[in-house]
């Protein structure tokens, strides 16, 4: 009698986190010892809480808009962060020219669609902005429901929430980190997104930027809540946190809900 082939042994949800893990910190160590130079166009209301985050966990952080100079900007820059909180005029043109350097110079880069369902003229930069082949795509509920299907597989789609859900070509990851706080104080949504294009900088798979870079943030926000007193003290603490985020506090607290992989077509 022919034996029956044997059934493929289910994926270890303990040896994928610890890959994950593994790779998260390897990110975190390389943005501190390489210092990547992240240019992030971004909110206004969030540029300095952004920059000072990028500053924080080694990162060099750039917040030139100027469209006579974006392109020079994005040909010296490791990665970009394009975010449409608040948008003027010229801005819409400076996103795509922006885009555009970003293919010429191979440069990765972060879209956050912020607010793309609120107004036909952003939802339509944003899907020319996705057209143009970000490496991580950032939405909430309602920006995905506007354009999620537009997203292309090579694109990373992340999805944030009470749990962070990311789909990258065959790859799924459900993460579970972060911190009630961190809807209380503004632009930790715009912070991720740089701390997202930091992880692009030094490893160039969106998957697994974007595991490290919602990680990084998520897991220093748990670790900044337990010394804060409220939402105030929160985005101080979250800021030292950042910086000293380390290989224990990963390990120890890093959560992952859901790991597959699809089988390939």
């Amino acid at each position: 009698m022919t034996p029956s082939p044997t059934a493929p042994a289910a994926p270890s949800t303990t040896l994928d986190r610890a890959f994950l893990i593994e790779r998260a910190v390897a990110c975190l160590e390389a943005i501190r010892a390489r210092k990547p130079f992240v240019l992030a166009i971004t909110n206004t209301v969030a540029q300095h809480f952004t920059a000072n985050g990028l500053l924080a966990i080694g990162a060099i952080p750039c917040m030139a808009r100027n469209a006579e100079e974006i392109e020079a900007f994005v040909e010296s820059a490791d990665a970009v962060l394009l975010n449409l909180g608040t948008m003027s005029a010229p801005e819409f043109e400076t996103m795509r020219l922006a885009a555009s350097a970003c293919d010429r110079a191979g440069k990765p880069f972060v879209l956050d669609p912020v607010f793309a369902e609120r107004s036909p003229k952003r939802l339509a930069l944003a899907r020319d902005l996705l057209r143009a082949g970000p490496a991580i795509a950032k939405f909430n509920a309602g920006e995905a429901a506007a354009m999620g299907g537009d997203v292309r597989p090579a694109t990373a789609a992340l999805l944030t929430g009470a749990h962070d859900r990311l789909n990258h070509e065959n790859r799924h990851a459900t993460l579970a980190n972060g911190h009630p706080l961190l809807g209380q104080i503004t632009a930790t949504g715009c912070l991720l997104g740089a701390i997202l294009a930091a992880g692009l900088a030094v490893e160039p798979n969106p998957f697994l930027a974007a595991v490290a870079g919602t990680s990084i943030l998520n897991i220093a926000a748990e670790v900044a809540a337990t010394r804060a007193r409220g939402p105030g003290s929160f985005a101080v603490e979250l800021m030292d946190a950042l910086a000293a985020l380390d290989r224990e506090a990963i390990e120890t607290r890093f959560r992952l809900e859901e790991y597959r992989t699809d089988a390939p077509r």
